[in-house]
Parts: C-alpha cells; structure tokens; sequence
C-alpha cells in the first residue's frame, strides 16, 4: 500500500509578527497569513480608538504590484480594469477591479500612477491568480514584480494626519486618493491617503527592514495597534466590500452597486472585459443589488443567512454581518432581489432557523470622513 503525500502550506508571516507578539496580539490564519485578529483591549475598543483617535493595521499580507513601461501598458491594463487610466495624474489613486469575460469581478483593487507605470495593490488570497491575469494582457516590453520586500502600514483615523506629519511633516498636504514620496529614518518611502475604514487615513508603503522603526514612533504618539476584526467591522460600517464575501468572479459592478468605479468614458466606449453584460445590467437593471440590512434588536446577520420578503418568500442572501459599535446597531450587507432594494423595504432574516424583522439600509451606515 503506497503512502499519501501530505502537503502542508505554511503559513506565512509579515515583517511585524514577532512585534505584534510583544503588543499582545491574537493570531488567526488569514489569506495564507499569520494575522493579529486583535489585541488585549479586545475589538470594540480598537474599533472605537480608529473612530475617536487613530489606530495602525499591518496590512503588508496585501500584495504591492509594480508595472513599467511606455503607453501601450496603459493600453493592456484597460483591457481588464474598467478604470480611465488615461486620466489617471501623476500619484492619483483609483478604487477599481479586475474583471473576467462575463464583467465579473476577479479582484477589487487600488491603482495608482507612478513614475514609469503603476502600482497596483492587490487582494492577498488573490494576488497570485491577479498577476497571473494581468500578465495575460502585457507584453515583452512590459515589466512587473511583486515587491516583497516592502511592508504595507495603514494608519486611520480623525487625528491621522496629525500624528503621521509630527513623524513624517508634508503628508498632511495629500489630498485623498493622492500620494508621494516622503523621507523617513534616511530613506524614501511611500504614502498615500487612503484607507478602508471610512475614516481620514494614510497607507505606507515602507521597506520590512523599517517598518518596525515606524510602528514604535506610532506608538509613541498613543496610537493603538488594531487587528483585523476591528478593521472587519470598521469597514462593515462605512459601506465598503471584503473581497470574497461581498465581490467574487460571479458578481459584477452594477449588481455590487459600484457602478461609479467604472469611469464614465470606459463605460461609453468599452474596450474592457465584460463591458456588453455590463452596459446591458445598467441599461435593463439588475436582477439583484448589493444593499444594507439592520436586523431589528441584537440579532446578527452572518455571511450565509437567508433573506426573505414579509411574506416568506425567499429574496436574497447576507454576505457580511456584525455588530457596528460607532453605531450601536447590528448591520449587514447582502445582495437582494432588486425589487426589494429600496431603503426602509421591511424584510424578514434567518437566524438558525428562526425568522426576524429587518429592514433594507442605504449605505454606508456610518458617515465617512475622508479629507478631500
């Protein structure tokens, strides 16, 4: 009798793992990571200091992608995101996607326009199929890698720009969705002013063999490390989609109710993968809708619960749920039958086989407070 192979994938850790011991952290394995899940003070408060102060997130599981080369690369990475590159300034940052032939989303992503190209930061359960897409439109002039030398660092929160220009003084000046270069403990690194919180915010990009210089300045200047199931429900508040749950390559943009992340001009003049199945969803509507839900009382909506209309027919699914600690309030988003998708439309969940009230929400459930 011959033996099986057993075939054991590591976790892998980021260059803050064994500092993220020393602040306490909980670990759960995430996207082929070892990621802190939350601290001692536990996930409210942490949600709570973000909201009220500021806190940092070692995001560096997410992929930093860079292409170089001449006109025709803009050309190729339009035949698979939807984004208007050719308008793209210099250090601007767009929220868009990589899209299969039927307009499906492969993977929700940040694009910026850098010196020589771009820099794409991607999904990390999905960064490894994304550039095997990606490539797929490039040619021999074209050069990409994978930088994993660098860390990704994000710090959110009302007092962010405060806090970060006492470290790195300038940063304060960057409009949201913009970016540059900036000097810190002698070298260069990148910043852009952004986040998924709904809150004001900066990513840094910085070398692994600093990032841990900066977290100490951070944490100096009072800012809590926050883990990701804060950053879950920080996100579930202010609207915003998780790769996985609320996109995947069998939903596209209009029924996620995104369709102002496809440019207008890309959406007049196509050119992109999906665009007939999608310009037909704008035009003859949706099937279903990505929308909010509160559930009345202290029930929680998880991932997978039904949803159905007040007379019990079954109307869609919830693909996000928790509580919402800014405001006090369970919330959930799930995708519905779109002629229940109007705001207030009462409608009944499913909780381990028990029906309760709900109604369908406008999003985001928390105001953002992103500095334009």
């Amino acid at each position: 009798m011959g033996l099986k192979k057993r075939v054991i994938m590591e976790t892998q850790k980021t260059a803050l793992y064994n500092y993220h011991k020393t602040l306490g952290a909980k670990f759960v394995p995430f996207a082929g990571y070892e990621m802190p899940i939350q601290y001692k003070e536990g996930v409210i408060k942490e949600h709570i200091s973000t909201r009220s102060f500021a806190g940092f997130f070692d995001v560096s599981h997410m992929g930093q992608f860079f292409l170089e080369g001449d006109l025709s690369l803009e050309k190729s990475l339009e035949k698979i995101i939807p984004a208007d590159l050719s308008a793209l300034k210099l250090n601007q940052s767009k929220y868009s996607f990589l899209l299969n032939d039927n307009g499906g989303v492969i993977d929700d992503l940040i694009i910026t326009r850098i010196n020589r190209g771009f820099n794409i930061i991607l999904n990390a359960s999905c960064k490894e199929n994304d550039i095997k897409q990606i490539s797929k439109y490039l040619n021999s002039s074209h050069k990409y890698f994978l930088n994993t030398d660098l860390s990704l660092i994000a710090l959110q929160g009302p007092e962010s720009a405060m806090i970060l220009s006492s470290i790195i003084p300038g940063v304060e000046k960057l409009k949201f969705m913009n970016g540059n270069y900036f000097n810190f403990s002698e070298i260069r690194l990148y910043i852009t002013r952004s986040g998924y919180t709904g809150e004001d915010g900066f990513e840094i990009s910085i070398p692994n063999s600093k990032v841990e210089d900066l977290i100490k300045f951070l944490i100096e200047k009072k800012v809590k490390p926050i883990g990701l199931g804060a950053r879950d429900t920080l996100r579930l508040e202010a609207g915003l989609c998780l790769y996985g749950h609320d996109l995947n390559e069998k939903i596209n943009p209009i029924e996620a109710n995104l369709k102002w992340a496809i440019a207008k001009k890309r959406r007049e003049e196509g050119g992109f993968n999906g665009w007939m199945k999608i310009i037909k969803n704008i035009e003859n509507g949706s099937s279903k809708l990505r929308v909010g839900i509160l559930p009345e009382g202290k029930i929680i909506a998880r991932e997978g619960t039904k949803i159905f209309s007040i007379d019990e027919k079954e109307i869609g699914i919830i693909t996000s749920g928790t509580f919402g600690p800014s405001v006090k309030a369970s919330v959930a988003m799930g995708y519905i039958n779109s002629n229940f998708s109007s705001a207030d439309t009462k409608i009944k969940i499913e909780v381990r086989g028990k029906k309760y009230n709900a109604k369908v929400s406008n999003l985001p459930f928390y105001k953002k407070s992103y500095v334009k």
